[in-house]
């Protein structure tokens, strides 16, 4: 074997600089690539996201999912007006906000033939999707409405009706949902009126009810920690959604609570996926939509949250858990409309109620 001359020793030495300088740009693309792993964003209701569902999305998508929580309609549509769509590829308005937004063009067309899932919607939710029926801008994810819970430990008489607000036996032990249109719509609907009513005298009517007979027996109008509260046993009667009202609670002490909503009627809703125009991954938005609607991963989300099967009837053969209430009891609700021109004599009235002692 001959000795190496400094030249061989010079193009050894360049060939293990190249190799190492090679190795470290593919390392480099190696980290460049897991810290620019994709990320999808969602802004959703909070006690409203099954997180098996998202971990499953995740894993077979490669993907990240961010999650933002609101607690209004009113708070996510000032975030995202103020901000241009605040960077969130998936958002999970109501249905009367869903109108506003498309009126207003805050949301992109939904690509629909990418979406197969969307053949197990209910023909109830498309029916109630009066401001959307094609899906053209959203697909309805829950059907619901909100009622009330009653600890039976602390109430064994009262009245199962809006109404249950005007006992005063049970002053300071109540709380109602900091919501406009659910505070009036529940006392439109006691009255026998439309929750979505124009007309100035029965809205009126409903005012002075709220301000005299109920609001007088609260703690207060509350819209984020009213299940927190009735978990800790301050409110012994609070208005609200079940999934917030029984994720405040141990298991064991279910059967201790009474929910229901009154027979008397009052405000639905209907809560969609929508994706906020200018969304960064609009492709991968409409397979989060159209994944969620997966029956086997939708049934997840019935038990997750104890919810009847309202929006996805296929998912009901994979349910595992008995619903909080049923489909059947919101037979009399109605699904809160865009009030136009009448949302301002809503606001006025509501002002009178929340901001006047």
């Amino acid at each position: 074997m001959s000795k190496p001359t400094h030249k061989h020793i010079i193009i050894i030495l360049l060939t293990i600089f190249s190799m190492l300088a090679l190795l470290g740009c593919q390392k480099s693309e190696t980290n460049e690539s897991k810290s620019s792993s994709k990320k999808l964003y969602v802004y959703n209701w909070s006690y409203y996201t099954p997180d098996s569902v998202i971990a499953s999305f995740e894993k077979e998508f490669g993907v990240d999912v961010i999650l933002d929580y609101f607690a209004s309609n009113e708070e996510m549509f000032t975030k995202l007006m103020a901000s241009s769509g605040a960077g969130y590829d998936v958002i999970f308005p109501s249905g009367d906000y869903v109108s506003i937004m498309k009126n207003l063009g805050m949301l992109e067309k939904l690509d629909t033939s990418k979406m197969d899932n969307l053949q197990y919607i209910s023909p109830l939710a498309l029916e109630k999707a009066t401001y959307d029926p094609l899906m053209e801008y959203s697909v309805p994810y829950y059907l619901g409405a909100s009622g009330i819970a009653v600890n039976k430990e602390m109430v064994t008489d009262y009245e199962k009706s809006w109404n249950i607000f005007a006992d005063a036996r049970y002053k300071n032990r109540m709380v109602m949902m900091d919501d406009m249109r659910e505070v009036l719509g529940d006392a439109l609907a006691y009255l026998g009126y439309s929750v979505n009513t124009t007309n100035p005298a029965e809205l009126e009517e409903a005012r002075v009810l709220v301000n005299t007979q109920w609001k007088p027996n609260l703690v207060k109008f509350d819209a984020e920690s009213f299940a927190k509260g009735f978990a800790s046993g301050e409110y012994w009667i609070a208005h609200g959604y079940a999934e917030a009202i029984f994720e405040e609670l141990q298991e064991s002490q279910w059967n201790n609570v009474d929910f229901f909503l009154p027979q008397d009627g009052g405000p639905m809703y209907i809560d969609s996926m929508c994706i906020p125009k200018g969304a960064r991954n609009y492709e991968l938005a409409l397979e989060f939509i159209n994944y969620i609607h997966k029956p086997e991963n939708y049934a997840q989300f019935l038990d997750r949250f104890h919810f009847p099967s309202s929006v996805n009837m296929e998912a009901e053969q994979y349910r595992t858990t008995t619903p909080f209430y049923t489909v059947d009891m919101l037979t009399s609700y109605e699904l809160k409309d865009d009030l136009g021109a009448s949302l301002e004599m809503y606001n006025k009235a509501w002002e009178s109620i929340r901001y006047v002692d």
